[in-house]
């Protein structure tokens, strides 16, 4: 990283050097053509170092919050296309894993991956049996990596205390690091996956590849092949297609939260493909929250309070118990409802709501704690941090997809405590599916 910053400081001084003798109109192509060397210079460093770094990487690829458009352009290959490893080494794990090289193992395996991520890359093959599979092959040494990066990462989280007082780092970088070395293990992402895949098995709109378990260990992961577009592509498509596209990803991710306890922590691009009708598979169970009973009920009682009753001290009186909001901030029940309710605001009316960017960039903003009492007060306890990844990367796909709905009345489908019947066309079909799950 030291050296791309170098690089990059070298380049930006002969940029400059060269605006001097060039013509007013060549400026903005020069600027455009630095930034997007640039954008390459970073994306490449991050890409090929894999971890938790490059996972830094993918997150700011969706954030709409001032990154230049070739950056974040560029960035965004890091969510699938990343830079692969040598076909030699995820041969060698193979064989090191399962007993036999691929050529042996599989009845056709394509050496070139379909997908490269953060801590490995995606095959396609096909078993001996006649199954389309897609084989997750570990990148050597990435583990060591990334523990190499949890270790420093107390450095970065004890300086954000002292920017905020209220923030305890130590229960934080603890989740994050059991959640950060979890994914590491492939034979808990194959648990996590089937979790999901089980619960959703059936269901019309959201799919989720099935494990093939004696084609996995703990860092090969085989499960069945999906196919489907790519967000970028989803881009393209009429908006109607769209608006059911998110509205399948809002399902999946709040049904999760609230019915199976779980949410899959890594909601970037990437991980999903689309097909049309709202159609959409999830991958990658490898960072996966799962929580107690107490700690929905937490969450349903922080909805409850802000969305449903609109009640600003019983709020306050939850997310004080909660340790999101300490004790003695002096913030009314009014400037608390006001401060949070920007986490809400898609279900606080029932009415339509579009999801923007400039939604999305608010609420970031106000989760980084940096307005008046909250800098000093707020706290994000352990319970809560991967959830905060709905903020900011679900919001920010959402914005994507300039989603328009009523998802007060889906949310409604979805809260424990109201249980209210379909809105929507997608609501008919999930709800003709618990219907049939309960007849089984």
């Amino acid at each position: 990283m030291a050296r791309v910053g170098g690089r990059v400081g070298r380049r930006y001084a002969v940029h400059r050097a060269r605006k001097v003798f060039a013509s007013a109109d060549r400026h903005e192509e020069m600027d455009r053509a630095f930034e997007m060397q640039t954008a390459a210079d970073v994306t490449a460093a991050l890409g090929n170092m894999k971890g938790a770094l490059m996972k830094l990487g993918q997150m700011a690829s969706y954030l709409d919050d001032g990154l230049p458009e070739p950056m974040r352009e560029a960035l965004a290959t890091l969510q699938s296309d990343a830079p692969p490893m040598s076909p030699h080494l995820a041969a060698e794990t193979i064989e090191r894993e399962l007993g036999l090289p691929p050529d042996k193992l599989f009845e056709e395996w394509d050496e070139v991956p379909i997908a490269a991520a953060s801590i490995g890359q995606v095959h396609r093959a096909i078993t001996l049996d006649g199954r389309p599979v897609a084989v997750k092959v570990q990148y050597p040494g990435v583990d060591e990596a990334i523990k190499a990066d949890l270790d420093n990462s107390d450095l970065l989280f004890n300086a954000l205390s002292m920017v905020y007082p209220g923030f305890e780092p130590g229960p934080l970088v603890a989740e994050l690091r059991d959640r950060l070395v979890e994914e590491l293990d492939y034979t808990l992402e194959a648990k996590n996956q089937k979790l999901f895949a089980d619960y959703y098995d059936g269901h019309p709109f959201i799919h989720v590849p099935k494990v093939v378990d004696e084609l996995s260990t703990p860092r090969v992961l085989t499960t069945e092949l999906a196919t489907g577009s790519r967000l970028a592509d989803v881009l393209e498509w009429s908006d109607h297609e769209k608006t059911v596209a998110a509205e399948s990803i809002y399902r999946f991710v709040f049904r999760s939260i609230y019915r199976l306890h779980a949410f899959n922590g890594d909601p970037h691009p990437g991980n999903y493909l689309f097909n049309p009708g709202g159609r959409v598979t999830f991958l990658d169970f490898g960072l996966v929250k799962r929580w107690t009973a107490d700690d929905i009920d937490i969450f349903e009682e922080m909805v409850k309070t802000i969305a449903y009753d609109r009640d600003g001290a019983a709020f306050k009186a939850v997310i004080e118990r909660a340790n999101i909001l300490k004790p003695g901030s002096g913030m009314s029940d009014e400037e608390v409802f006001e401060y949070f309710g920007q986490f809400y605001l898609p279900v606080l009316e029932d009415e339509p709501f579009t999801f923007t960017h400039e939604f999305a960039r608010k609420t970031v903003q106000r989760l980084l704690m940096s307005e008046g009492a909250v800098s000093k007060f707020g706290n994000v306890p352990p319970n809560a941090v991967i959830i905060q990844r709905i903020n900011v990367g679900l919001y920010s796909i959402l914005a994507d997809l300039d989603a328009t709905a009523n998802w007060r009345r889906i949310a409604e489908e979805l809260w424990p405590f109201t249980d209210a019947g379909p809105s929507t066309p997608l609501g008919e079909e999930e709800h003709e599916w618990l219907q049939s799950r309960a007849r089984r």
